[in-house]
């Protein structure tokens, strides 16, 4: 793992890593509209074992919470995710030059973060379709901007780790 807050050799901005947002946006949206206009609402479409594609829709936030209020939620989520992105912007423009693991995890979750902020803006609700499962139990279905999120917290999660390693050797 790369320090995340020196590859000194390249010197470039951390913002040169927003093209990685734009991709996780794009194939979000495209993922969703595919989604929409290939599946029935509700009814599992078999692809593995453990993967089936199954078009939900979440007014909700992650784990559909508060998915079952009035509609109130839908612009206090849209509000939380703008807000959010607009830190992570800020966090990410801030970073040293020649950052790499943190700028990249930031922009993952910054994707993903604006992914489902379209969505909640021109629908209402966040589209899901990808549902895993063993054998009846399953988990909450996602999309690709819930796995962009994903997968930048657990980077972000590993920069802390390593940094407490790096910490703790220098003691």
């Amino acid at each position: 793992m790369t320090d995340s807050s020196a590859v000194a050799d390249s010197g470039r901005s951390p913002l040169i890593w927003l093209w990685l947002a734009v991709l996780a946006v794009v194939l979000d949206q495209v993922t969703k509209v595919t989604a929409e206009n290939m599946l029935t609402y509700a009814q599992p479409v078999y692809i593995l074992p453990v993967l089936d594609f199954t078009l939900l829709y979440n007014p909700g936030a992650a784990f559909s919470f508060l998915a079952d209020q009035a509609g109130w939620q839908r612009w206090f989520f849209t509000i939380i995710s703008a807000g959010v992105s607009v830190m992570l912007l800020v966090w990410l423009a801030r970073l040293p030059r020649g950052s790499v693991w943190l700028p990249i995890a930031l922009t993952l979750i910054l994707g993903g973060a604006v992914g489902n902020l379209i969505d909640r803006v021109l629908y209402g609700h966040v589209v899901d379709f990808i549902s895993v499962h063993w054998n009846n139990s399953y988990f909450p279905a996602f999309n690709i901007a819930d796995s962009a999120i994903t997968l930048g917290a657990i980077m972000m999660a590993l920069d802390v780790i390593r940094e407490i390693k790096e910490e703790r050797a220098k003691a």
